[in-house]
C-alpha cells in the first residue's frame, strides 16, 4: 500500500481523525484547513505541519499535494466541500451527517457517481465494538428476523446550540448515530416516517436546534419499525446512547448510561428459557493495538479508517458509501418535517442515483 497524504478540514473534529491517520503506517497528515487562524497554527504545530501547508481557504488546500480529505466541518458545508473535493480527485471521508437538505444530498450523490475517487461517511457508532458484535449475532440469526428497534441519543450540548450553527440543526436532523447501526443490523432502509416534537421551552431564543426533544417512528422496506428519540438540550445525565433490537427469536439491549455499561440479551434455544442474560457493552476492542484509541469513541474510528483505506487500496465500495450515507441522513430530514406538520406520515425518498 502506498503512503497516502491526508488533509484535514475543520480543526477539532477533523483533527481527532488526524491522530488515527498519524499512527497508521500507510498515511501521513500533511495539511490542515480552518477559518480560525489561531487554532490552525496551534494544531499545525501539534501535527508538525509546515506553515505553507496550513490553509484558511479550502480550495487552496485542494491544490496541495494530498490524496485524502477528511471533512470535520459543520454539516452545512459538507455538500460543497464534498463536491469540490471529489472534482479535485481527492478521496473524501465526511463526518456525519451527509447534509441538512435534500437538494444538497442529491448534489453529493451526483458528485460521487461521477467521481473516480472514494466517498465514505464517518459514522463511528457502526464501528463501536458492541455494534460489530451485535451485527455478527444478528447476521447469524441469533435473534431471528428483526422486526423492531429503538435508539435514544440524548446528548446535552446547550452551549453549542445557543446562537451557533447547531441552532439550525433540528434534533432529528442528527440521527445517523441512531439509525446507522440499526439499518446495518437489519440490512434495510426506511420508506416512511412520522414524528412529534416542535416545542422549545429551554431557551428564550427559540430555534429548531433547541427543540426540547423529537421522537420519530420509521417504517422500513422490510416492514420493521424503528423508534428514535433525539435531544441536544434535555438535561439527562449521563447522556443516553441506547439501542434495542427485537427479533422473532430474541433481543439485544444496551445500557442507558452513555454507550458503555451492562446490557441484556435473550437468544432462543441458547439462553435459559425466558431468562435474559447480562452482557457487556464495550466501545473498544480490547485486542486492538494501543494507538487504536487515539481518535476517541473507543476503537471505532481506528477500524473505520482501516476500512476506508482498504476500499481505496482495493478499489471496492466503502462500507458506508453514498447510498448508506443517505439512508442514515434523509430519514431524519423528513422526520423533522413530519414533526413540524404535527405528526403526519411522510414518504422517505431513497436517493441512490
Amino acid at each position: 500500500m502506498k503512503k497516502y497524504k491526508v488533509g484535514m478540514v475543520g480543526v477539532g473534529r477533523g483533527t481527532a481523525y488526524g491522530h488515527i491517520f498519524t499512527h497508521h503506517p500507510d498515511t501521513e497528515v500533511v495539511a490542515l484547513c480552518d477559518f480560525n487562524e489561531e487554532s490552525l497554527e496551534q494544531n499545525g504545530k501539534e501535527f508538525g505541519i509546515d506553515d505553507k501547508h496550513l490553509f484558511l481557504n479550502y480550495e487552496d488546500m485542494l491544490n496541495d499535494d494530498i490524496d485524502i480529505v477528511v471533512l470535520g466541518t459543520p454539516i452545512p458545508f459538507h455538500a460543497d466541500q464534498t463536491v469540490k473535493g471529489l472534482a479535485a480527485g481527492k478521496h473524501i471521508l465526511c463526518e456525519v451527517t451527509a447534509s441538512d437538505n435534500l437538494k444538497d444530498c442529491q448534489r453529493m450523490v451526483d458528485a460521487v457517481r461521477s467521481a473516480k475517487t472514494k466517498f465514505m461517511m464517518a459514522e463511528n457508532v457502526n464501528y463501536m465494538d458492541f455494534a460489530l458484535q451485535w451485527d455478527k449475532y444478528i447476521k447469524a440469526g441469533k435473534i431471528g428476523t428483526p422486526f423492531y428497534a429503538e435508539a435514544d441519543y440524548l446528548h446535552e450540548i446547550r452551549d453549542k446550540v445557543d446562537g451557533k450553527w447547531r441552532a439550525n440543526r433540528a434534533p432529528l436532523h442528527y440521527c445517523s448515530h441512531s439509525l446507522g447501526p440499526i439499518l446495518k443490523w437489519m440490512d434495510d432502509h426506511i420508506v416512511r416516517c412520522t414524528a412529534l416534537g416542535n416545542e422549545s421551552r429551554c431557551f428564550e431564543n427559540k430555534t429548531i436546534g433547541n427543540i426540547d426533544l423529537q421522537v420519530a417512528l420509521f417504517e422500513t422496506a422490510k416492514g420493521a419499525t424503528i423508534k428514535v428519540a433525539r435531544s441536544s438540550v434535555a438535561r439527562r445525565y449521563p447522556g443516553s446512547g441506547f439501542y434495542s433490537i427485537l427479533g422473532t427469536k430474541g433481543y439485544l439491549e444496551s445500557s442507558r448510561e452513555g454507550y458503555e455499561g451492562t446490557g441484556l440479551r435473550y437468544f432462543e434455544g441458547i439462553d435459559p428459557e425466558k431468562t435474559a442474560r447480562k452482557i457487556a457493552i464495550p466501545t473498544s476492542n480490547l485486542d486492538a493495538p494501543p494507538e487504536a484509541n487515539a481518535g476517541g469513541h473507543g476503537t471505532s474510528e481506528y477500524y473505520l479508517v482501516y476500512d476506508f483505506l482498504k476500499c481505496i487500496e482495493e478499489d471496492t465500495t466503502p462500507p458506508i458509501d453514498i447510498v448508506r450515507a443517505m439512508d442514515m441522513t434523509v430519514p431524519g430530514l423528513i422526520a423533522h418535517e413530519a414533526a413540524m406538520k404535527g405528526g403526519v406520515w411522510l414518504d422517505v425518498p431513497r436517493i441512490t442515483d
